[in-house]
């Protein structure tokens, strides 16, 4: 039974919620969000903790920010500021008001090239900053792996570093001023101040002067205890830099700006940054190292420093099999030699490159001459370099793709750091920890610093671990103090560390820090429980506190991982890289909204929830649910960029299934699910078919009555469809004997009735190879089915196709096509549609790309281009399918184009396009897929001269291209058969 106490507390906290939530929506001009769905999507970060918050809120500028900190602290309701949510040991959780400072505090305000600053919004991206700064041959200097989401506000707060801090410092280094919202919703200007100003600020009677007033009295009178208390490894990122102010004086600036930073939110918000910039190198030269095993290759890290480095980097042989496993990465192992048991990576960055490579010799003298690894990679050019880098950027994800269901590699002692001098022996140690405590860990970070990221792997959701994971940290902290390290390197204190503070700092430097926090924060508003007053280690952590046991659920698709769809769900781990916005995929919605709930990781989030209702089946149904998965447009680049492979394709495909079981199937979805009939008859009755496309007034009638929008062109259906033409063809063309046997040619729904010229160029290409073409045309793979949850529909069809590909074609013989979201659907989502089905694996088995035979064909003499074809000495821009990538990648359409003789083949990475099949016909939909053509593919293509030719394999992809940027797309296949017949059309 409930007590009065609990239902009292309830009813108080549901009335304080009710009038923040009042009071925000009044004086806010960004969006206030107080839903289940938005609080739990924003209870996680990358950390292994989860805390659901009160309610969110997506400030639109600074003065968003301070009443939001005014309404929150008139009812005693803690603030949580957040960025990109990256952080790894809990800072950006908490169970008060959540800033989201990354939506819309993005802009980069001022760029001054002669003082080499940037001002900059918090919720400005590490990489964004860099791109608008390159031009002046300048950079932001801490080079975090998490570069192209990690937010200049969230560096701040934690006081990031990277790879080339034994460069260029942290990032408290390179900060110059800083615009703050306070803890009573006042604003201020934190910068270093002479004394006559500082003195002058400290008269003021406002919380802004008690600072200046009461701070420096509390530095003078413990300047001692502060010099003996604070760790003398210059690397460090836990506490309050209290070390920054003394010796403040009349030679000496007072300078807050660097004072908060690494505080993690618990002093003040910050809304604006004037950040100091560096030059940027003109060269950067790699060499990396192969060895046997992780301390081999921490052992070679002296002779790395004796050459003056800009950065030593390790990755153990854990993440290298992980990265051989992802096609986003497979390229890393076509370059290594042997199977190395660890890398090392060292370069050298100046604008020398002769220089530079010296020190490659001389690294490489050193290592031979000290019996120091087996082999020597060295990359100078970035085209060698890009690869590698890749992957040591992505070795945290790599890491956390190891784990299996609740069983995860935890961030709680992977940030400690020492002299790198003792790096060997304290690793060595440090393993004998691990080794003791049975715990197996990945081994990755920088050693040009001492800095080791090290994740043992634990399952929080069962006592004894827990208990275990407990006693690693305090041994290691003890080891750290040993070695006179830092337990906090880069990634800050948080809830993993905070604890440990006091025993770290001493009680009367603690207590200090404490102090500082009251001066700061009286009410103890701002991000309370981290630096200071932490509750322990072991409270709030996601898998044990946060999630109900899954209830039962029957699901259509068959998710082969611990936890069923839950665990599908719950396999992401927020360590946000599908919030990227300047290389890949993934996510194109939220590149389009800046919204959270629209990256992978919210819509993984939102779906956990779900999942862990009482009824999961009626939560799939919901149209919050619903509307946070509307938006996601299949792409499947969640599946190989993402780490974890989240497959979210996959997921909304089971979620939309419940939903129309709940709901009804809308029309339209039924008309795009049935797209190869609609195709089919409108192939037959063309052109009369095209008319209704072209008239205006049944346009608007089909946007009104169907949601498909009159602004976008419809396809025109070819009443010489591809079928009709290849039995003419057959008839036409004797059949001399095919020296290779049959390749069977998948008729898809869309250029088999649409665009059936890009079937017959393939097909005369595979005839000129040595094939003998038999059509495979009799049934749709399902795709369109699918990517509309008719889920039941997408099987039977999947199951027609299958069981006509096993019983009607040569067992063995290839399965080749040019639409590859048809093509792959074969090899993948049958799968999950008929488990157990030994025909879709033997189906799926013989599934190959049309460019991979055409290649062979080129290579082996069978297939000879001509050197004076009309494509000699042209530029041809490739844009690759979303589904290609995830599946296979690019490399064989690429390999494909370059054969071309003559012809300069540029693949533009120019992420989706936008299209994905229907969601651009929706009308609800048209603008966002715009939006996100528009982000890299249009600019690409506008930047190209007119007579580049540009090529694409996706039908969708063409549509796209052709209505957006106003250019002509070409299928791989028609160029290279242009190539073969000499002149024709372009």
């Amino acid at each position: 039974m409930t007590s009065p106490t609990t239902d009292t507390a309830a009813t108080d906290r549901s009335a304080v919620t009710s009038r923040l939530e009042s009071a925000l929506r009044a004086t806010m001009d960004g969006e206030v969000a107080f839903d289940d769905y938005s609080r739990h999507i924003f209870s996680r970060d990358a950390s292994m903790y989860s805390i659901t918050p009160l309610g969110v809120v997506f400030p639109r500028h600074a003065d968003d920010v301070a009443a939001a900190v005014r309404a929150a602290g008139e009812l005693g309701v803690p603030i949580v500021p957040r960025g990109a949510g990256t952080s790894l040991a809990g800072q950006t959780v908490g169970p008060g008001l959540v800033l989201d400072l990354s939506r819309h505090l993005n802009r980069i305000v001022e760029i001054d090239p002669v003082a080499r600053t940037a001002l900059v919004e918090v919720g400005v991206v590490q990489d964004q900053l860099n791109q608008a700064v390159a031009a002046y041959g300048l950079m932001f200097g801490p080079d975090t792996s998490t570069s192209n989401r990690a937010t200049i506000g969230g560096m701040i707060g934690n006081n990031s570093a990277g790879s080339g801090s034994l460069t260029y410092g942290m990032t408290i280094d390179h900060v110059r001023a800083l615009d703050v919202v306070l803890s009573d919703g006042s604003r201020a200007r934190l910068e270093p101040v002479d004394e006559a100003e500082r003195k002058r600020r400290a008269t003021a009677q406002t919380l802004e002067g008690r600072i200046y007033q009461a701070l420096p009295d509390l530095v003078v009178a413990n300047e001692e205890i502060i010099r003996a208390g604070m760790p003398v490894f210059w690397r460090r990122a836990g506490g309050y830099r209290l070390d920054r102010l003394v010796g403040f004086g009349e030679d000496n600036p007072f300078d807050l700006a660097k004072f908060v930073v690494g505080a993690e939110g618990t002093l003040v918000v910050v809304t604006h940054a004037l950040v100091d910039l560096v030059p940027k190198p003109a060269h950067t030269v790699y060499a990396v190292g192969h060895f046997i095993d992780t301390a081999s290759a921490i052992a070679a890290t002296t002779d790395a420093l004796s050459c003056e480095p800009h950065q030593v980097e390790l990755m153990d042989h854990t993440i290298l099999e992980l990265s051989r496993q992802k096609i986003e990465y497979a390229e890393l192992g076509n370059i290594l030699v042997g199977d190395p048991g660890a890398l090392l990576f060292v370069s050298f960055s100046g604008d020398d490159e002769a220089s530079l490579i010296a020190k490659l010799d001389r690294l490489d003298e050193l290592w031979r001459q000290n019996g120091h690894g087996y082999h020597t990679l060295r990359a100078v050019t970035p085209a060698d370099q890009g690869a590698l880098l890749k992957v040591r950027k992505s070795s945290l994800g790599l890491l956390m793709a190891a784990g299996e269901g609740t069983r995860r590699p935890l961030a709680f002692v992977e940030d400690t750091a020492v002299d790198p001098a003792q790096l060997a022996e304290y690793t060595k140690r440090f393993k004998e920890i691990l080794d003791d405590h049975q715990l197996e860990a990945g081994f990755y970070g920088h050693c040009s610093v001492g800095c080791l990221h090290i994740r043992p792997f634990v399952d929080l959701t069962k006592p004894d671990e827990v208990a275990k994971m407990r006693a690693v940290a305090e041994a290691i902290k003890d080891l750290v103090a040993e070695y006179g390290g830092v337990n906090s390197s880069e990634h800050g204190d948080g809830l993993a560390r905070s604890e440990f503070n006091r025993e770290i700092f001493g009680d009367q430097l603690y207590e200090v820090m404490r102090t500082v926090k009251r001066i700061f924060d009286p009410g103890n508003g701002m991000n309370p429980g981290k630096i200071v007053d932490a509750p322990p280690m072991t409270e709030n952590l996601r898998d044990r506190d946060a999630l109900p046991p899954a209830p039962p659920l029957m699901t259509a698709l068959q998710f082969e991982v611990v936890g069923g769809m839950r665990g599908a769900a719950d396999r992401c781990m927020n360590i946000g890289l599908c919030r990227k916005s300047t290389s890949g995929v993934m996510c194109p919605s939220y590149i389009a909204t800046k919204n959270e709930e629209h990256a992978t990781r919210g819509r993984a989030n939102a779906l956990v929830k779900a999942l862990s209702e009482p009824d999961p089946h009626a939560a799939l149904g919901g149209e919050r649910l619903h509307e946070i998965l509307d938006l996601c447009l299949m792409c499947k680049a969640c599946k190989s960029e993402c780490p974890m492979s989240v497959d979210m394709a996959s997921l909304k495909a089971e979620t939309l299934a419940h939903h129309h079981e709940i709901h009804g199937v809308p029309l339209r979805s039924r008309i795009f699910g049935s797209i190869r009939l609609l195709n089919r008859i409108g192939s037959a009755t063309a052109p009369l078919s095209n008319l209704p496309g072209r008239a205006g007034f049944v346009r608007r009638i089909m946007d009104r009555a169907l949601g498909i929008t009159a602004a976008r062109p419809l396809p025109v259906f070819q009443r010489d469809n591809l079928p009709r033409w290849f039995r003419r063809h057959r008839r036409a063309v004797p059949q001399v004997q095919a020296p290779l046997g049959t390749v069977n040619w998948l008729a898809d729904s869309f250029t088999t009735f649409t665009e059936p010229h890009i079937g017959k160029a393939a097909i005369e290409l595979l005839e000129r190879s040595g094939w003998r073409v038999e059509l495979a045309s009799g049934g749709c793979c399902g795709r369109s089915s699918m990517s509309k949850g008719l889920l039941d529909d997408a099987k039977k069809k999947a199951s027609a196709l299958v069981g006509s590909l096993a019983t009607n074609t040569d067992p063995g013989s290839p399965i080749v096509g040019c639409e590859p979201s048809c093509l792959f659907m074969l090899r993948d989502e049958h799968v999950a549609l008929l488990p157990g089905s030994e025909s879709v694996h033997a189906v799926a088995g013989r599934v190959r790309q049309v460019e991979e035979l055409l290649v062979e064909a080129i290579d082996e003499g069978r297939l000879t281009l001509r050197a004076d074809s009309r494509l000699a000495g042209r530029r041809i821009v490739f844009h690759g399918h979303c589904h290609q990538k995830a599946e296979v990648g690019t490399a064989a359409t690429m390999a494909l184009l370059r054969r071309i003789p003559g012809a300069h083949v540029v693949e533009i990475d120019s992420g989706c396009c936008g299209m994905a099949g229907s969601f651009g016909f929706e009308s609800e939909h048209y603008e966002t897929s715009i939006t996100i053509g528009g982000d890299r593919l249009f600019p690409a293509l506008a930047a190209e001269p007119e007579d580049t030719i540009v090529a694409a394999t996706g039908v969708s992809c063409r549509q796209q291209i052709f209505h957006g940027a106003g250019r002509t797309a070409w299928h791989p296949v028609e160029l290279v058969r242009e190539a073969l017949a000499g002149p024709g059309r372009e």
